[in-house]
């Protein structure tokens, strides 16, 4: 009698999709002629030396997860998510440049007649997996179907709360071209989409979509999306300019001196998208703080008037993923901004809005964040509503 074989299951069976794939082939030599890549991995730009916090991370983990911490890290309140963005987004940009924040570092970028969609994640969380992980704190404004058409989407790295495989996938489908940094194309063409919609691009490398050039420029940060980081996927900073406009979207960062070079080379801006959320102590190094966005927004401005370009504050609001309270982003943001005279924007999300003609003050996120201490769900964030059905995608 013969024993019965437990059949073997290739460990690559076993792996979720959204996990992606690492980079082989050709792309993975070009990976390895890239300047940036060394030592078997994609190395940051030199910027400051800070040491993380001397505080055990054991120590810190319970309080990131104690309950009154909890609280200050949620809206007390529903988020005000703009009512009205398709029928705005229906009429044309008077000033042929309009930006909407859709939440976290999505930005629609509406530039001299095209339409780029920057970081799009429409997912309920931030995860490869639908049942947890960060879960938004306010629904996507509109239906990814609404956006309307999408010249090209721009991702700034392969982390879950930039690029996520439900959204890249509903958009692949409309025929869009998706311009992503050295390696990310691995994921995707994993997730299906065709080697033609994909263009890859290392530190100041350029591509064009029409009448618009995509660069992608450097960042301090780090990549990876399965439990074996290999480092191999490049991340970026983007600026996208047309004949008449040019933004900044910056990705996530650490501050570090090559914005100054940034703005030199490619500036000045009408508008910069910077990272101002979701730091700590613990990474000083991979992501800004408010005071440090604000700085590299006047970097990349250079001797240009301060007035010129409008700051817009990305990567704050929409999933929590620090341990610093929630509206606090926001509100070391707009004190920077209005001390240094730097003119900024900090838009529900979902509302459009021209940087030519600015966005008047409204600090909305204080009636979000306040909460008397007996008020019954003070600090506990409003189940999403309108939630879009992603989930046949994963």
């Amino acid at each position: 009698m013969t024993g019965f074989r437990v059949p073997r299951i290739p460990l690559d069976a076993l792996r979720p999709a959204a996990f992606g794939a690492d980079p082989s082939g050709e792309r993975m030599a070009r990976i390895r002629r890239s300047p940036h890549f060394a030592g078997g991995v994609f190395v940051n730009p030199p910027g400051p030396e800070r040491t993380p916090s001397t505080r055990s991370m054991l120590g810190f983990l319970p309080t990131y997860f104690r309950k009154e911490e909890r609280v200050r890290r949620a809206p007390a309140h529903a988020i005000p998510v703009h009512p009205t963005t398709v029928a705005d987004l229906a009429e044309p940009a008077e000033s042929g440049l309009r930006l909407t924040w859709m939440g976290h570092s999505g930005v629609l970028t509406e530039i001299d007649g095209h339409r780029v969609l920057i970081d799009p994640v429409w997912s309920e969380r931030c995860s490869p997996f639908a049942f947890a992980g960060p879960r938004r704190l306010h629904p996507v404004p509109i239906p990814l179907a609404e956006t309307g058409r999408v010249d090209a989407v721009v991702i700034s790295h392969d982390h879950y709360d930039h690029l996520d495989m439900p959204t890249v996938r509903a958009l692949a489908r409309t025929g869009t071209e998706f311009v992503v940094p050295l390696g990310v194309g691995a994921h995707l063409e994993h997730w299906g989409i065709a080697a033609g919609q994909i263009t890859e691009l290392d530190w100041h490398e350029t591509t064009f979509v029409g009448e618009l050039t995509l660069t992608a420029t450097p960042a301090r940060h780090f990549c990876g999306r399965a439990l074996r980081n290999t480092q191999h996927t490049l991340w970026a900073s983007w600026v996208i300019a047309g004949p008449r406009h040019r933004v900044f979207h910056s990705g996530d960062t650490g501050y570090f001196p090559g914005f100054a070079g940034i703005g030199e080379r490619y500036g000045p801006f009408d508008a910069t998208m910077i990272q101002i959320g979701a730091y700590s102590e613990f990474w000083p190094d991979i992501h800004m703080e408010p005071e440090e966005g604000l700085r590299a927004h006047l970097d990349l401005q250079g001797s240009a008037p301060a007035e010129r370009g409008v700051l817009l504050p990305i990567h704050w609001g929409t999933f929590n993923l620090a341990p610093h309270p929630w509206d606090e982003p926001a509100e070391r943001t707009v004190t920077a901004a209005r001390r240094a005279g730097v003119r900024y924007a900090v838009p529900r999300p979902g509302q459009p809005f021209e940087p030519a003609a600015g966005l008047r003050p409204d600090a909305w996120w204080q009636a979000v964040a306040a909460a008397a201490p007996e008020e019954p769900g003070a600090g506990r964030a409003p189940a999403p509503a309108a939630r879009l059905d992603l989930a046949t995608e994963r």
